[in-house]
């Protein structure tokens, strides 16, 4: 198993309340694919610099830190592209944590 890093663009306008549960069907959707979520750092609403979609102006950003096999990356990028609540989604090798040397 790989390491891996998922940036989400969440489309949640007009359901901002519904966040927390959005990022939970995220990390069961990775669970399910046979990934092991290590964290989930939720990040701010922030604006886009170019709007493509006058509808789309804004999103809430969310990074997703887990373990997966290299073969469920497609699986879980076709899945994405069809959820609604996902606007954006990119995958990248996320780098191994460095272990802190113990004190002398």
């Amino acid at each position: 198993m790989k390491r891996y890093e998922g940036l989400f663009i969440l489309n949640t306008s007009g359901k901002e309340e519904a966040l927390k549960d959005t990022i939970d069907k995220l990390s069961a959707e990775i669970a399910s694919a046979g990934g092991k979520v290590e964290t989930v750092q939720k990040m701010d609403k922030k604006n886009f610099t170019r709007v493509a979609d006058k509808r789309h102006s804004s999103g809430f950003y969310v990074n997703v830190i887990f373990e997966s096999q290299p073969a469920a990356i497609t699986t879980l990028q076709s899945r994405f592209a069809l959820n609604s609540e996902v606007f954006r989604v990119m995958f990248s090798k996320a780098p191994t944590p460095k272990a802190v040397a113990a004190a002398k």
